[in-house]
């Protein structure tokens, strides 16, 4: 497939994440007020979308709880700057098993496994513009930890966004997701043309070699639209990579710590390396109502009170 460089290109900023990545930076915001003020600083530094997970701010782990995921998003909604509201709805599908002569009883400790309707309450609540579906299950990372996403769930919980007005985001970590996403539209759980971010690099998911990558590129339907990221180092080479094979871009602190070697990074300063990236290749950066205009998203008006 010949390339074709993308010239209008939006950057999402993955604020925080729920990686043990709390620990390693002074930078990766905990606390709702933290993560909103990040996101807000990655939207005025250019970009268009912000992805958010909440932590616990005193321990900065991971969280479901209701009452932080609505405190970002009013933080978020009620200020003076712009951005397109992406959440997560990644959590509540981990299992970490015992060992390997022991499997079971799982490790409850790392173990979060919740019904769809539980994943998808502050998606309900907080209606997002966008939240993403990790459309498959995959060995991530650490020995005994299985990221779980049933053809089952993810069919309930995609119907759950269609219904909602929530615009899936689907995060496909190897080309078997994209195949998966491609019958979730055929079977009309979500709606064409679907949008989609190319997760790099992650073990044990897609590889981060360019020969990988285009093959996952291929696969996403042209009359899709669709962003990527890798890791670490690499990231601000995928915002490269990314946007000559005609997509858009993530980076943020979710995946990369990082702004050069020794330096700790801000999301302001990592969404402002990339848009001098994208900007000095040909390209335009979008605003969020240009983002919203191509992806047929609503603007949600902060809760009265």
């Amino acid at each position: 497939m010949p390339l074709n460089m993308n010239r209008n290109v939006f950057i999402t900023c993955a604020v925080t994440g729920s990686g043990s990545t709390q620990d390693r930076s002074p930078h990766v915001p905990r606390s709702p007020k933290e993560i909103a003020d990040s996101a807000i600083a990655a939207a005025k530094a250019g970009a268009a979308i912000v992805h958010c997970h909440v932590r616990d701010p005193e321990t900065g782990a991971p969280s479901r709880d209701l009452a932080l995921y609505r405190e970002v998003t009013d933080r978020i909604r009620e200020s003076d700057t712009d951005v397109v509201l992406n959440l997560t709805a990644g959590m509540g599908g981990d299992i970490v098993f015992g060992d390997t002569e022991n499997p079971f009883p799982v490790n409850e400790a790392g173990t979060d496994m919740v019904g769809a309707t539980e994943r998808m309450a502050h998606i309900a609540e907080c209606l997002p513009e966008i939240c993403t579906l990790d459309c498959g299950t995959m060995n991530f990372a650490e020995a005994d930890y299985v990221m779980t996403n049933t053809p089952g769930m993810l069919r309930a919980m995609g119907q759950m966004m269609t219904d909602l007005g929530v615009k899936p985001e689907i995060e496909a970590f190897d080309t078997g997701h994209l195949w998966f996403a491609k019958e979730l539209v055929k079977e009309g759980v979500l709606a064409s043309p679907a949008l989609v971010q190319l997760c790099m690099g992650v073990p044990w998911g897609a590889p981060n070699d360019l020969n990988t990558f285009m093959a996952m590129v291929n696969n996403v339907p042209d009359d899709w639209d669709w962003s990527a990221f890798s890791l670490g180092r690499d990231q601000m080479a995928y915002v490269a990579a990314s946007v000559l094979a005609g997509g858009n871009v993530r980076v943020g602190l979710e995946d990369n710590l990082w702004l050069d070697k020794g330096v700790l990074a801000e999301n302001w300063q990592l969404v402002e390396r990339a848009g001098t990236i994208i900007e000095n290749m040909g390209a335009k950066l979008m605003g969020p109502d240009e983002v919203r205009a191509q992806l047929g998203l609503t603007k949600r008006a902060p809760v009265a009170k």
